[in-house]
């Protein structure tokens, strides 16, 4: 009898553990058109159109170079790079990061999406605005050691100092 009683539970856990579960796919859609909405807002209520250009492919991140920056640079995943940037959330305007002096430096593979998309548009030298939605930065995990919610949509502007191959 017991054995037959941990087949069934065993039969049980298997068939509950291969039901399709469509509802983060579902959210994540529904949040990149959110994202999406609100960000195509922005650049109309802030006379942005014209100025902001889409990356070229599905992300979503739009980007202005405010400075283009000199020299013949090539960004590669391994590409090391030295910035100097400001992050706001796009929908408040708050502050959650700012490097003033301090100058740090990241591999660009190791960055969020957001980054790695929107760096390469300058040069040493030069400065760009990229604005990141949620799913091309930090998603649905909030990071609250900086201040960001869950699906935060991100504005920041990228000084890039040194370009390291």
């Amino acid at each position: 009898m017991n054995k037959w009683l941990v087949l069934i539970l065993f039969i049980c856990c298997v068939v509950a553990g291969c039901v399709k579960n469509n509802s983060g796919v579902i959210d994540v859609k529904a949040q990149a058109a959110i994202d999406d909405k609100i960000i195509s807002t922005y650049i109309t209520d802030h006379n942005l159109t014209g100025k902001a250009q889409k990356v070229a492919d599905t992300s979503g991140i739009y980007y202005i170079v405010l400075q283009p920056g000199a020299g013949n640079d090539l960004f590669t995943q391994s590409t090391q790079v030295t910035v100097g940037d400001t992050g706001r959330l796009l929908t408040t305007g708050n502050v959650f990061t700012e490097t003033n002096e301090f100058h740090p430096s990241y591999v660009l593979q190791q960055v969020i999406v957001g980054w790695r998309l929107g760096i390469p548009k300058i040069k040493k030298g030069g400065i760009v605005r990229i604005l990141i939605p949620s799913r091309d930065a930090y998603g649905q995990y909030p990071q609250p050691q900086i201040g960001l919610p869950a699906n935060a949509i991100l504005d920041f502007d990228i000084q890039l100092y040194d370009v390291t191959n």
